[in-house]
């Protein structure tokens, strides 16, 4: 049995693997900092905001959970 996704590190280790800082991701989020190091605590995500991460990084992060849904 494999253990479910934390989605909050997979959109952490994707901004840090894309070289953009977190100043920048609060930025495109019209948020403070606070509130992304809140997102990548989070073990599951509000699907809005997840779409709108998605398209911020580029990154089908919906498709990555599919994925692992069928490992």
């Amino acid at each position: 049995m494999s253990t479910e996704p934390h989605i909050g590190h997979v959109i952490q280790s994707t901004l840090k693997s894309q070289g953009r800082s977190i100043v920048w991701f609060a930025r495109q989020m019209s948020c403070d900092r606070t509130n992304i190091y809140k997102i990548f605590s989070k073990e599951s995500i509000d699907t809005k905001m997840l779409f709108k991460i998605s398209q911020i990084l580029g990154v089908d992060f919906f498709a990555y959970l599919s994925e692992c849904l069928k490992n």
